[in-house]
């Protein structure tokens, strides 16, 4: 399981961010193909670490809101 991030970008497709995992960004016409998107981005991010014997970042995170 990993923490993803979703939030409209600039061009009107979703973005989504998996924050455990570097550079691990994918975006889709709507919140569910981003989902969707970032799923395989994620399993695909994780089987290279794990061809190249690399460690696979573990998940840890805590979510917050933050009132300004």
């Amino acid at each position: 399981m990993r923490q993803v991030i979703i939030y409209p970008g600039e061009d009107g497709y979703y973005v989504a961010e998996c924050p455990s995992l570097p550079g691990c960004i994918s975006q889709g016409k709507t919140k569910e193909e981003a989902i969707e998107n970032i799923k395989e981005a994620i399993c695909c991010y994780v089987r290279s670490l794990e061809e190249d014997a690399l460690l696979v970042p573990e998940e840890n995170f805590d979510v917050l809101v933050v009132a300004v």
